[in-house]
């Protein structure tokens, strides 16, 4: 996907720092250099950011597609500084430390700086060959990916459309379950309606949508008190059941993000209080959202809010297990967590940036509640990029 990419504050740190250059060297893990190359690989490769532009050097497999696809003004195979004869003379990460440092060279670059999460051994082995490496330890890449452009939101609404596909499917599948003698859901074979039959169910629609995820949660009861737990077992009546899909588009890699809690029956007093106000929270952090306020503004209201309903949070009570336990969202992109943060940490929120909102209380006693849409900020407040009802009672 072509994203109109804006490298200028990147390249005002490489002034800054008085290098020559700013060296990535992943796969397609790593999204800063998916988003600066506009290309993916399952092998690592090397991407560098000059005054003159980006330059790409790849393997022989990759060098046609990287040919059609990256978005980068130079692409150079490792063949061109006989990668080959290096592995054969120097072992393979010799030839790689070689290459990579020819490669270096040829675009006039004898200083670079690196991202946090740069290879120590790439590093010591450019070191040795006389290259000098500053570490870029802001983050200014993630920073820029913050601020979402319009082909970046277009791709984001399309992940958030086949979520809520899924989460209709597992809405369905819950609403029309008959309830046996012990209180489990049934599903129309007959079987018991588990997590792990939903989350299949989750994931073929996904697929169907051209997305994907490697976890999702289902959880019921207890599990649901615990935020990540993914999960597991037959799903009960009466209890609270907590879903969060979080899919990830095949083709633009840009992820959506969304969480529902149910309840098949009656889960009780207590935990119908529980989603009133886990709500209540949603609505007021909604309503805060807008350019110019703190991703900690943000947090603060939903800790407002939870707190006057009787609840902890880990703004009250930092040793606190139950209550609000975690922040209140963060940054969805090509990483599903990403930055802004939406937290006691979270700094100034600007137009472009894609959040969760997602407050939640948990307990074991009574389960978990979570309620999660996603937002892109704008000047005045937000675009909700999530369209599925909120409500506890499943229908189909």
């Amino acid at each position: 996907m072509d994203v109109d990419t804006d490298l200028s504050s990147l390249r005002r740190h490489l002034e800054s720092a008085g290098v020559d250059g700013y060296l990535i060297d992943d796969d397609a893990t790593d999204s800063d250099q998916r988003y600066v190359s506009g290309f993916t690989a399952p092998d690592p490769f090397q991407t560098l950011v000059t005054d003159d532009g980006v330059h790409l050097l790849v393997s022989g497999l990759e060098y046609g597609r990287a040919k059609s696809e990256a978005d980068a003004e130079t692409i150079t195979r490792r063949s061109a500084y006989d990668y080959r004869e290096l592995v054969a003379e120097h072992g393979a990460y010799g030839g790689k430390i070689r290459t990579i440092a020819a490669f270096l060279e040829d675009h006039g670059v004898d200083s670079i700086s690196v991202p946090r999460n740069f290879p120590t051994g790439t590093a010591d082995g450019l070191r040795e060959q006389g290259i000098d490496i500053t570490l870029e330890s802001d983050g200014i890449v993630e920073e820029i990916r913050a601020i979402k452009a319009d082909e970046e939101l277009e791709a984001i609404r399309e992940s958030q459309r086949a979520n809520e596909a899924a989460m209709a499917c597992a809405e369905e599948l819950i609403a029309s379950a008959d309830v046996d003698d012990d209180g489990t859901l049934i599903g129309e074979d007959g079987e018991p309606l588990t997590s792990e039959r939903v989350t299949e169910e989750i994931e073929v629609t996904l697929l169907r949508h051209g997305c994907g995820l490697d976890d999702t949660i289902v959880a019921c009861g207890a599990d649901g008190a615990d935020p990540h737990n993914r999960g597991s077992g037959p799903l009960e009546a009466d209890e609270l059941i907590v879903i969060d899909i979080f899919p990830r588009n095949k083709e633009t890699g840009y992820h959506a993000d969304m969480t529902r809690t149910f309840a098949r029956g009656d889960p009780g007093e207590e935990a119908r209080r529980r989603y009133d106000v886990t709500r209540e929270a949603y609505e007021a952090a909604l309503a805060t959202v807008e350019a110019g306020v703190t991703g900690a503004a943000v947090h603060d209201v939903v800790c407002d809010v939870i707190e006057d309903a009787g609840y902890e949070s880990l703004r009250s009570d930092p040793s606190t297990e139950t209550g609000f336990i975690h922040s209140t969202g963060h940054g969805v992109g090509l990483d599903v967590h990403e930055q802004p943060s939406v937290s006691p940490a979270g700094g100034e929120l600007e137009a472009g940036h894609v959040i969760s909102i997602e407050p939640g209380l948990y307990n074991p006693d009574v389960g978990g509640v979570r309620i999660e849409d996603l937002v892109v900020v704008t000047e005045d407040g937000y675009e909700n990029l999530t369209d599925y009802r909120v409500g506890l009672e499943p229908t189909n």
